[in-house]
């Protein structure tokens, strides 16, 4: 079981290197994060995109995702889902950077675990990632290697776990640079309006994709 040739796995990490190296809204967010609270809440956006990420996997795995990538209905659905949280998270960041309180957003972005959960909802509400592993993943099915699922659910991780040797070290790059401007408090109020900006047009962005 799950017997596959250096050449399949050579490929393999090759594509995926490469695939967590491009620049996305996922990146984006992790660096937006651990610019405005640090390295904390840059690992929060970091675990959040992974355990999102995964739950993509899992659907995939299992075939729901292919409902997604079928129905222009669900596919609608869940992209204009997905660009309301993102706008509405960058409404609530221009609202901190302009110092406006007493609102909904109050506290809704400063806690690890939020981060957390808005990394997670950020993924799992881009039907783009669900079609993206739908539609790479098979490609390394190798029959007889074992159950299909399960082949689609390995190699799903290690898409994620390739990651580690990129998002983490740009993380604390990042985290380093922001501390040296963070001493600046117009600096970091326009670093708030920036991440506001940043959220919303990575939320226009996906509401203007296409499947």
């Amino acid at each position: 079981m799950f017997e596959y040739s250096w050449v399949h796995w050579a490929t393999f990490f090759s594509a995926a290197f490469l695939l967590n190296a491009a620049p996305g809204p996922d990146l984006a967010f992790m660096l937006a994060q651990t610019a405005r609270g640090g390295p904390r809440l840059g690992f929060a956006a970091m675990f959040g995109i992974w355990t999102g990420a995964l739950i993509h996997v899992i659907l995939a795995a299992v075939g729901l995702s292919a409902i997604l990538a079928a129905s222009a209905l669900a596919f609608a659905l869940v992209k204009w889902l997905g660009a309301a949280y993102l706008i509405w998270l960058g409404i609530c960041a221009l609202r901190v950077g302009a110092v406006i309180h007493d609102t909904p957003c109050d506290g809704a972005s400063g806690t690890a675990w939020r981060i957390f959960g808005q990394g997670v909802l950020i993924d799992v509400l881009n039907p783009k990632v669900a079609i993206f592993f739908l539609a790479f993943l098979p490609q390394f099915v190798v029959p007889g290697a074992g159950p299909v699922w399960a082949q689609l659910v390995l190699h799903g991780v290690v898409v994620i776990a390739v990651d580690i040797v990129i998002a983490p070290p740009l993380i604390v790059a990042g985290a380093k640079v922001a501390a040296v401007l963070r001493g600046t408090p117009w600096l970091t109020r326009w670093g708030q309006r920036g991440l506001g900006w940043l959220l919303i047009a990575l939320g226009l962005r996906l509401a203007a994709s296409e499947r």
